[in-house]
């Protein structure tokens, strides 16, 4: 079987160019990194802006297993197969962050026939946004570090400064650090980093409409906070105007092709488990105004990344999606039954049976955003017809469409089943989309809903240091905005291993803090990290280059 990278090297790819002129996009508005990949003009959005807008569909899945779900690939197969009906579509993602990459998850430009190309590019360093946002990041931890250096007129606590360092790469030991040791080199204060997907101008980038938001958004960045416990700002240190010149490309979307030659627009990366998890307002607004269907993804379960989608991204952005794709395998619903991972290909209905109340749990869920819901199982050769015809009788006696999916093996043609299901959806089912809480409720309201409504506990315990954050957030008037909770993926809950739908459980929240840059809370449940670490074989290891420059192994 061929691996990934070998399928997508195989491919003989269009120029940018052709492909972008297939939909109508000038190669006047392409700034071209290469041959194969291009940004795209600020100017081509004031051109079709009163164009009509795209329907929008929403992947997400179940919460993750390590038998993996293929919710990215799912997203690019789909898009390749509605255009295979004649439906002009623009698969829209999150780019891929280096941790990831050469940690644990490996690359994240889809699988098998269903991949965005060049996959290399895309995996590594693409177009250079995510190093411009971590320059632009630690372009304001050095000024602040300076600032208190040179005499701290803002009168900066040391001891309350809430700003990190990033770094694109899974790296535990950065986690806490202690910076300004020895001689001359400033003043000697605890510190760490976070990787750059989890940091505040990665999701500002992706929340911004243009340039002058940009600028507006990282201008509101609160670094911390002085002696008399008032908020410091970015704008405050003048560290907005040379960070918005760092990140004047990055903003710009960015487009290259799948497999099968359609457009794919790439942009932003936050991760779903620790920030919002969605791709770049900009590229979606700019695929919608491009096509007649966009097909974009959110990160891990629908727990985080489709509620963060919904919650955050949609109410922002005035967004109203008009379906949702819900990605599930049968491996992943053994798995959530108590089946071991060794033992995941053999037939075992009740196991299925057993793990659906995953599934169902988060059907459940999206309808109460009101958004249609299609079901797709993502086929492997070892799947039963019991256990598939389990699946699809439970799912549409929940109200949700069903169709398999054969995208990793054949592309868009494996994908015609489900963009079928898809199309009657937009044409027969109207979207009742809206948001679960009221961003002007308060802060407790809003994680007690999200936990309860989404997650299904019985409760939420706010540690005692919460209550004083919130209370300062309050007192602040920072607190009139969606909430961003960061939490493990692996289980609804907040504790990676209760797998299925637990019950009887409560959410500890250990720490509520402000992005008012972005206009988001963050709120840290259980034991989740801003800084992930590699795991003890790191995808690195099975990553190397040949004597022509060609990378060979496993992304």
């Amino acid at each position: 079987m061929k691996s990934d990278i070998e399928i997508a090297q195989e491919c003989v790819l269009d120029p940018i160019t052709a492909v972008a002129d297939n939909f109508g996009i000038p190669s006047d508005d392409l700034e071209l990194y290469g041959k194969y990949k291009a940004k795209i003009s600020d100017e081509l959005y004031d051109k079709v802006k009163n164009n009509k807008d795209a329907k929008l569909v929403l992947v997400t899945a179940i919460n993750p297993t390590p038998a993996g779900e293929g919710k990215t690939t799912t997203t690019i197969g789909l898009a390749d197969g509605l255009n295979r009906l004649g439906v002009k579509t623009i698969v829209a993602l999150r780019e891929p962050s280096l941790g990831p990459c050469m940690g644990v998850k490996g690359g994240a430009a889809g699988g098998g026939y269903a991949q965005v190309v060049p996959m290399e590019d895309i995996n590594l360093h693409f177009t250079g946004d995510i190093h411009a946002i971590t320059t632009a990041n630690n372009l304001l931890a050095s000024m602040i570090d300076n600032h208190i250096h040179q005499g701290n007129l803002l009168d900066i606590d040391t001891n309350h400064i809430t700003w990190k360092r990033a770094v694109d790469l899974n790296d535990r030991v950065l986690r806490d650090v202690v910076v300004g040791l020895g001689e001359k080199n400033g003043v000697t204060r605890e510190d760490g980093f976070m990787i750059t997907v989890a940091s505040e101008i990665m999701a500002i980038v992706c929340l911004a409409e243009n340039i002058k938001d940009l600028k507006e958004k990282l201008g509101k960045i609160i670094i911390g906070y002085n002696r008399s416990g008032k908020p410091v700002t970015a704008k405050e240190l003048k560290a907005d105007g040379a960070m918005t010149a760092l990140l004047k490309d990055a903003i710009k979307p960015n487009l290259v092709q799948t497999l099968e030659h359609h457009p794919a627009i790439i942009h932003g990366g936050p991760f779903a488990n620790i920030a919002h998890g969605c791709n770049s307002v900009r590229a979606t607004k700019t695929a919608m105004k491009l096509a007649d269907v966009v097909v974009t993804e959110a990160g891990f379960g629908a727990d985080l990344g489709a509620e963060k989608f919904f919650d955050i991204k949609c109410r922002k952005a005035g967004l109203k999606p008009d379906a949702v794709v819900l990605v599930a395998t049968v491996r992943a619903l053994k798995y959530n039954g108590g089946v071991p991972k060794t033992e995941l290909a053999e037939p075992n209905l009740e196991a299925v049976k057993k793990g659906f109340v995953n599934l169902e749990k988060h059907i459940e869920n999206l309808h109460k955003f009101g958004v249609p819901v299609v079901v797709t199982l993502n086929n492997f050769v070892t799947d039963t017809k019991e256990e598939v015809d389990f699946i699809r009788s439970k799912c549409e006696d929940l109200g949700a469409k069903f169709a398999l999916s054969e995208v990793w093996a054949k592309g868009g043609e494996g994908g015609a089943e489900l963009a079928n299901k898809v199309m009657d959806t937009l044409n027969n089912k109207v979207s009742n989309f809206k948001p679960i809480y009221d961003e002007n409720d308060s802060i407790v309201n809003k994680i007690n809903t999200i936990c309860k409504e989404i997650y299904g506990a019985d409760g939420v315990e706010f540690l005692p240091k919460v209550k004083k954050e919130i209370a300062k957030l309050e007192e602040l008037g920072l607190d009139k905005m969606p909430v961003c909770i960061a939490k493990t993926q692996y289980s609804l809950s907040d504790n990676a291993k209760l797998l299925g739908r637990p019950t009887g459980f409560t959410v500890t929240i250990k720490e509520v803090r402000v992005s008012a840059g972005v206009g988001f809370i963050v709120a840290l449940a259980g034991d989740v990290m801003t800084m992930p670490g590699l795991p003890k074989i790191p995808a690195a290891e099975n990553i190397d280059v040949d004597d022509n420059g060609r990378i060979i192994g496993l992304f």
